[in-house]
């Protein structure tokens, strides 16, 4: 299921920066009570090592005061995020508990990475036919939502949200679609999102890297994957809206509605919501 955001809307969300990928600002969403998100203030990406100094200037300007990274310190091997002046850094790592590499031996990489570059794409190709990159594929969004450990980091993001009353928060990842797709989902929540417009930022990833996913996929259906195989390589390279559907549903029918769920585990209060409200939504 893909529900796209207006293309409208969707154009005007991409940040004026080359070296960020997948680089969105939440503005121009439409909430239930007719408010609207403001423009500038929640931004979400991937990783900011390679921005270059053009990008950096420009979240400057804006100004980002805030920046949130979401990576494990492995991932920031070799991609330390540039500074942003001005921005307070913090790093709040959310581990989904497995990735796709994990799952190959060292031949293996060897065999789909080539001898000279590392290639992570066909490395997802050959885990798309290992039964343990499939559940983690399959688990990785339920694993964010409902694992504790995430639950509390997602807890501290918000309340790192909150205390950031001033200028514009940029959140991440390494490729900014999980976790970060993740955290969005949430925000829009306790600003008053409907399900769609939830699931259509979400997914709007998947236009970012949609080339990659309809390359490996093709290359996956090849060597004689099914659905099974696609969605690790849906899930790795791009982001899988079926799967994050079926999480939400699961949220549902736990604790009955994305609100209750804000309250219970991420522990927001009903003024807390009112703040990010305020200080979020104009008219």
């Amino acid at each position: 299921m893909a529900v796209l955001i207006p293309t409208s809307v969707f154009a005007q969300q991409f940040l004026p920066v080359k070296g960020i990928v997948n680089a969105r600002d939440l503005g121009g969403y439409t909430m239930l009570d007719g408010r609207i998100v403001q423009s500038g203030r929640l931004l979400r990406a991937a990783h900011l090592a390679d921005a270059t100094d053009e990008d950096i200037r420009n979240l400057e300007r804006l100004p980002v005061t805030a920046v949130i990274d979401f990576r494990k310190e492995q991932e920031k091997m070799g991609k330390v995020d540039r500074e942003v002046p001005g921005a307070r850094y913090t790093s709040l790592p959310v581990d989904p508990s497995g990735n796709a590499m994990a799952t190959a031996t060292e031949e293996e990489k060897k065999k789909f990475s080539g001898q000279k570059k590392f290639d992570v794409r066909k490395v997802i190709v050959f885990a798309a036919f290992n039964k343990k990159a499939q559940a983690v594929a399959r688990e990785m969004y339920p694993t964010l939502l409902f694992d504790p450990d995430c639950q509390q980091q997602f807890a501290r993001f918000f309340r790192l949200v909150l205390e950031t009353d001033h200028g514009a928060v940029l959140f991440h990842c390494t490729q900014g679609k999980d976790r970060t797709g993740i955290a969005s989902a949430l925000l829009l929540a306790a600003l008053g999102a409907d399900r769609e417009t939830i699931v259509a930022d979400f997914d709007a990833t998947n236009r970012v890297y949609e080339k990659d996913v309809r390359k490996y996929s093709r290359r996956v259906k090849f060597w004689g994957g099914k659905e099974e195989e696609v969605g690790v390589v849906k899930a790795f390279l791009g982001c899988n809206t079926e799967n994050f559907i079926k999480a939400l549903d699961r949220i549902d029918q736990e604790f009955g509605s994305l609100q209750a769920y804000l309250k219970g585990p991420i522990g927001l209060t009903d003024a807390d919501i009112q703040t990010l409200r305020e200080r979020y939504l104009a008219r």
